[in-house]
């Protein structure tokens, strides 16, 4: 199993989501997510923050590979540029 936690500050146009995803064999990775409020409404319409919406973008990425495949820092919407079925299934 692992461990996704996920933390968020506001910014000037949405927030930037800081997740640490943690093993069971506890080793770890950093990464640093940048979510404007238009994804935000997009992809989670009626949200407050993107913590939720950050958290199961990470459990779908860690379903098609491991962690230190996940760029260390990226906006929320590139996932789509790798996984294009992304924004269908999140928003789904």
């Amino acid at each position: 199993m692992t461990d996704i936690e996920v933390t968020s500050r506001t910014g000037s146009d949405g927030w930037t989501a800081t997740v640490v995803v943690t093993d069971l064999d506890g080793s770890s990775s950093r990464h640093e997510v940048t979510v404007t409020r238009a994804v935000l409404d997009r992809l989670a319409p009626g949200a407050d923050d993107p913590v939720d919406l950050v958290q199961r973008s990470f459990v779908f990425l860690l379903e098609r590979e491991p962690k230190e495949s996940i760029l260390r820092s990226f906006d929320l919407p590139v996932i789509g540029s790798y996984f294009p079925d992304y924004e269908r299934v999140i928003a789904g």
